[in-house]
């Protein structure tokens, strides 16, 4: 390839009908100052080229990579969705769970309930039937009793029962029941009473 200094130091021979030389320095003064432009703008414009294309090339391998990194988001959204998917059915199984748990222990506690309340019934029952029959039972030597302090005081039952002077006691040893004597009714049989122990 030609140079501009290839062109200043070329040298002509000379004719008898040639150009003038003047012209012919002056033209090749231009054409070396054009060549010397057009060969600064062909290096720029080189360098130009080479750096576009390093940054294409940069462009395109950051296209690759932003390429892959969209299809990672996309993997990772997708396996996002379906561990919130795994964790939702989770927590809903763990809630089932949790509330079948609830149920069967309030059944349990229901039924367990129910057993003592059966149980109380039947204790109480027990302790009622219990209680009559010890009530009944007193109330029955409390009679043998009143016989035999009667008789050791000489006192005749038969005749006290027609004066009336055992009738509330008699009353309510026939309805089962304890009922207190009245003031006037003790003080009756306690009369009675010493009489019989002076007679």
């Amino acid at each position: 390839m030609i140079t501009p200094l290839d062109i200043q130091n070329k040298e002509f021979s000379k004719a008898v009908r040639g150009y003038k030389e003047g012209d012919v320095d002056s033209f090749l003064d231009l054409i070396t100052f054009d060549l010397e432009r057009l060969i600064t703008e062909n290096s720029v414009l080189k360098n130009d080229n080479a750096r576009l294309n390093k940054e294409l090339q940069r462009y395109r391998g950051s296209e690759g990579v932003v390429l892959e990194t969209l299809e990672a988001a996309k993997a990772l959204m997708g396996d996002i969705c379906a561990s919130a998917e795994r964790r939702a059915e989770i927590l809903l199984k763990n809630a089932e769970l949790d509330a079948e748990l609830i149920q069967r222990e309030a059944k349990e506690s229901v039924e367990k309930l129910t057993e003592e309340s059966l149980s109380l019934r039947h204790r109480f029952t027990t302790f009622q039937t219990k209680y009559k029959s010890l009530l009944e039972s007193e109330l029955e030597r409390f009679d043998g009793l009143s016989v035999k302090l009667f008789a050791e005081f000489g006192i005749d039952e038969t005749n006290m029962q027609k004066d009336n002077t055992l009738k509330p006691w008699q009353e309510s040893r026939e309805t089962k029941t304890l009922k207190p004597l009245k003031e006037e009714e003790l003080k009756k049989t306690m009369l009675n009473l010493k009489i019989g122990e002076g007679e």
